[in-house]
């Protein structure tokens, strides 16, 4: 694109839009209502579980139960019902307990070898410091032997 002396000599017709609110607005609207449009909730109020997903997370985020959320489960397990039904789109609960289980056996594994090192560690620990103090003690003879 070129800019002409003539363009830069007359101010410039350009119109911004302005921004919609609901756009600019996070997870909670100033009003403090829940924003289903907040791309966070990456669709959820709208998939076929939509009406489930927003009365669970409603009463979640309106509750004052100690734990916050305690008076929600009858909602929570309505929705996981829903989610059971629609597994191409809300992933399978297999898969997930195939990545949990993955996670958990390298949880262990990593345990697992830490438990190794510690114990490799201490006994190298052990065998240096018992050879540290016959060296010692062998200085100490020696300088007492030198100085008889």
């Amino acid at each position: 694109m070129f800019v002409t002396e003539e363009d830069h000599a007359s101010p410039s017709s350009v119109t911004l839009e302005e921004d919609d609110e609901e756009e600019l607005e996070g997870l909670i609207k100033a009003n403090g209502e829940i924003n289903w449009d907040c791309p966070c909730l990456q669709g959820m109020a709208y998939g076929p579980c939509g009406e489930q997903f927003k009365a669970a997370f409603s009463c979640f985020h309106y509750s004052e139960e100690d734990p916050k959320g305690s008076d929600c489960i009858p909602q929570f397990r309505d929705m996981q019902e829903c989610f059971v039904k629609y597994p191409e789109i809300y992933g399978k609960d297999d898969e997930l307990d195939e990545e949990e289980d993955s996670i958990n056996k390298e949880t262990e594994n990593v345990k697992a070898g830490d438990v190794e090192e510690d114990i490799v560690s201490s006994e190298k620990n052990d065998y240096s410091s018992s050879d540290s103090k016959e060296s010692t003690k062998s200085t100490h003879e020696l300088s007492d032997e030198a100085s008889s």
